[in-house]
């Protein structure tokens, strides 16, 4: 069967998410074990890697026992306090799991932490907390400019790729663009479409990246109407994207 993406929810708001052909499994960013353990048993999968985009314990914390009852290859970040990783991945690294057919390319995107990363191939992005849809990761140890260059990386790449990111943020994050961009047609789009299925319990994952430079204001802070929006949050902002997107994040921070 051709590649299925499926999202394991853990926790209140973290998907976990499982590429599979209906025999062999990669699992990405488990935080907790017993949901992708479940999942796994369930369906039939034998598990052949886990990828890790960065450290925090809701993405890496279930990977000490699904790797006790699965001893796989994992890949990610060159960071010490991942220490599960076996296969540390950097800037123009690729991923490989051949059981799957993956060939993934990693691109490093420090802001939400230093060593964040992310994996991609020609149609989809495994984003982690860098880019939500409609939002992006808090700062937890980057800086504003850090975050602006590394989302200028996702933004740059093309906009039929579908954004697999690591929580259900998309409405809450609607209701604060709507404050930065309130008269944005494809927001209100969206803001109503997310609306509308989690009424009904679904998950509004994945978006485009069409979508969201046409929507998220993380990713348009060259726009005139966000960056008047950061100007009138904060007067003397300026234009500098870098300045904007600070702007944006305290204000989101703040909501």
């Amino acid at each position: 069967m051709p590649l299925a993406i499926e999202p394991i929810a853990a926790f209140e708001t973290n998907y976990i998410w499982a590429l599979h052909d209906g025999s062999q499994c990669v699992l990405v960013d488990p935080g907790s074990a017993a949901e992708p353990l479940d999942f796994l048993t369930r369906k039939g999968l034998k598990l052949c890697a886990l990828l890790l985009t960065h450290h925090h314990f809701d993405h890496i914390g279930g990977a000490d026992e699904i790797l006790r009852n699965h001893p796989v290859p994992v890949w990610g970040p060159k960071d010490p306090r991942i220490p599960q990783v076996t296969e540390q991945v950097s800037e123009g690294d690729r991923a490989v799991v051949p059981e799957l057919a993956l060939d993934l390319q990693v691109l490093e995107t420090p802001g939400h932490t230093i060593t964040h990363i992310v994996f991609h191939d020609d149609d989809i992005l495994l984003a982690g907390d860098t880019l939500f849809s409609i939002g992006c990761g808090r700062l937890f140890e980057g800086t504003p400019e850090q975050m602006q260059r590394s989302l200028d990386k996702l933004s740059d790449l093309p906009g039929h790729m579908k954004i697999y990111c690591a929580h259900e943020y998309t409405l809450d994050n609607c209701r604060f663009a709507l404050q930065v961009e309130p008269d944005n047609p494809a927001l209100k789009t969206r803001a109503e479409q997310a609306a509308g299925l989690r009424q009904e319990d679904k998950i509004t994952l994945p978006s485009t990246l069409g979508e969201e430079r046409a929507a998220n204001p993380f990713l348009r802070t060259r726009e005139t109407a966000v960056v008047e929006a950061a100007n009138r949050r904060e007067p003397g902002t300026g234009e500098k994207p870098e300045a904007v997107f600070g702007v944006i994040r305290r204000w989101k921070d703040a909501s």
